[in-house]
């Protein structure tokens, strides 16, 4: 439809669905992939604001809110004029989805309490590390005089649900990337699309299975014949995938 590079999403699109022909795979990354933009937002939840932009402090569920400009949401920001760009209409629904992610996970760092002081969490959990690779009266010492500080019982909280948030964080990136590979290596029998496309795996991959939800659900198509054109670049290309594959084995 005129439009090409980046934001060819005919051209995009097919190579994603070469990579992803299976429907228990299909399944895995509408399950996995947007878990992993949520969890994202999270831990970028914590990074310093941008451009001394201000802060937005809301109410929501009887939890205090803070919305920051920081590198969280301007990547948010990114994804979803990106996605609007890539097609109108179903973009606009992914932009909304990025939206959700980005203050859905503000929320939730919020119930953990990581409003509190974003700038010293880096500081405590540097002195946590020091004190655990200490040993012997040092350790006790920097134990001690950490604790005697002012406040210090709001900086132990801030350390332990720090710790509790990587820990969700690690966890869930872990889970949700190891989903994926399973559903390549197992089910689809083909290495992801990441190690040919990194950009296509790390920013495409959350529209395109919104795209693919919505087209199997609701028959959608940015425009007439998209599914026809697209369903044939990925025959041709699954077939010169498979006449390579025949050659490496002869």
């Amino acid at each position: 439809m005129g439009k090409y590079g980046l934001i060819d999403l005919e051209k995009h699109f097919a190579f994603y669905g070469a990579y992803h022909s299976n429907s228990i795979n299909i399944l895995i990354h509408m399950i996995f992939v947007w878990p992993i933009f949520f969890t994202a937002c999270l831990i970028l939840y914590f990074t310093p604001p941008l451009f001394s932009l201000p802060q937005v402090q809301l109410s929501l569920f009887g939890y205090g809110v803070v919305l920051f400009f920081n590198v969280g949401f301007f990547l948010g920001l990114i994804y979803a004029l990106f996605y609007i760009c890539l097609d109108p209409k179903a973009g606009s629904l992914a932009a909304l989805l990025c939206a959700f992610c980005w203050v859905a996970s503000s929320v939730v760092a919020g119930w953990l309490g990581f409003s509190l002081a974003w700038k010293e969490i880096r500081h405590l959990f540097g002195i946590w590390i020091l004190a655990v690779n200490l040993t012997g009266e040092q350790s006790e010492s920097i134990h001690f005089s950490y604790c005697a500080m002012p406040g210090a019982g709001i900086k132990r909280r801030i350390k332990s649900v720090y710790s509790i948030d990587t820990n969700v964080v690690l966890v869930s990136q872990i889970v949700c990337w190891t989903g994926q590979f399973i559903g390549h290596g197992v089910f689809e029998k083909r290495a992801p699309a990441l190690l040919d496309n990194l950009v296509q795996a790390f920013i495409m991959a959350p529209f395109f299975v919104l795209l693919e939800a919505l087209q199997t659900s609701f028959g959608y198509e940015p425009y007439p014949g998209f599914h026809a054109s697209v369903q044939a670049k990925i025959d041709a290309d699954m077939k010169e995938w498979r006449e390579k594959n025949l050659k490496l084995l002869s």
